[in-house]
Formats: structure tokens, sequence, C-alpha cells
């Protein structure tokens, strides 16, 4: 399955399209910043295996007010290169490859 296209935005990464998507609206566990926030990445034309990337801030739009640094554009070709390098085939169909960046994230309590 792939990205829903409303809400994705479109990036290019040496010379590739992908598209990525936040979710807008925080999971439970995002909204109350017990777990850091995710967002997913395909190739534009040839969706294949999807990526997860989960990061080491809370989700923007978390319930408690605990500030987060928004998801930027470089921040996701940083993400797609690191997952090119670790074995991400993007036109592959399989199971979604999972980027985990979540190593300084702090739950709140």
């Amino acid at each position: 399955m792939g990205l829903v296209r409303k809400g994705s935005r479109r990036i290019v990464v040496d010379g590739m399209v992908y598209r990525w998507r936040l979710r807008g609206r925080p999971t439970s566990f995002q909204g109350l910043a017990w777990s850091p926030c995710t967002f997913a990445v395909e190739h534009a034309d040839t969706p294949g295996a999807t990526l997860v990337v989960t990061t080491d801030q809370p989700h923007p739009s978390n319930w408690i007010g605990i500030e987060a640094e928004p998801v930027l554009p470089s921040g996701v070709a940083a993400a797609v290169r690191r997952a090119l390098h670790e074995g991400w085939t993007p036109t592959v169909p399989g199971p979604a490859f999972h980027l985990d960046l979540s190593g300084g994230f702090t739950p709140s309590h």
C-alpha cells in the first residue's frame, strides 16, 4: 500500500523524485509525547517498499505543548540517503523499511 497522495510532498534527492508525508494529527502516543514523530517516504514514479522514519523529536502537533523541531525537507533528504545506504530499495515491492533515528528521544512522563 502506498502513501496517500493528499498531504504528501514532493522531494528530489540526488536526482530521484520521492513523495513524503508526515501524519497531520499525531497518534495518541505521539500526542502525549510518549513516542517520537514518524514520517513516510516512497519513490514518486514506481512506489515499492515504503520508508518509515522514526525521528528523535516529539510530533510538532503534540497535545502537551512540548516544543518540537519541524520535519524539514533537508532532514527527509538525509534520511532517504541514509536508508539507501542501509539497503532500502524504493522501487522494489516489499515490506516497509524502518529507519530508527530516535536515539535521543526522551518520552514525556
